[in-house]
């Protein structure tokens, strides 16, 4: 059985284009939490727990799109770490541009779900400086949106 339940998984996260509803909210959160873990260069047991937990609290009635987020976040920060076409700052500028055209992304970004991953980062002080940086990038970005809108 799980087996199976790792095909769908699969399937649903590399089509999941097609298949998932409102995939675009999906990977927008995705890339909120691979430029935090993408800031540590890794997915290490302390964020993924933390991202697992996210997740199901996001989609609490929806295990396989929790889990397509899970991996969908795991790709992105994959892609960082290993220079594949994405570096952090990239990310991070398609963050902001997306908050820009879809207005309604402003309401998927929670800033204490970020904040949960510094946790992680506590011993390497620049990598924690990033991810603040990073956090406190998104609330201004946050701030200036939501007084236009």
């Amino acid at each position: 059985m799980r087996v199976i339940k790792k095909l769908k998984i699969w399937f649903l996260t590399f089509f999941r284009d097609v298949f998932v509803y409102h995939n675009s909210s999906l990977e927008f959160r995705a890339k909120l939490f691979a430029a935090i873990i993408g800031a540590n260069k890794k997915v290490d047991a302390c964020e993924e727990k933390i991202l697992e937990e996210v997740a199901r609290e996001i989609y609490p009635d929806d295990e396989a799109r929790a889990d397509v987020l899970v991996r969908t976040t795991k790709e992105y920060v994959n892609k960082i770490v290993l220079n594949n076409g994405l570096d952090l700052n990239e990310l991070i500028l398609a963050i902001d541009h997306e908050l820009k055209e879809v207005r309604r992304f402003c309401d998927k970004v929670d800033i204490e779900k970020l904040k949960r991953f510094l946790s992680c980062t506590q011993n390497d002080e620049e990598t924690l400086l990033i991810q603040q940086r990073i956090l406190e990038f998104l609330s201004g970005e946050l701030e200036d949106f939501r007084k236009i809108r």
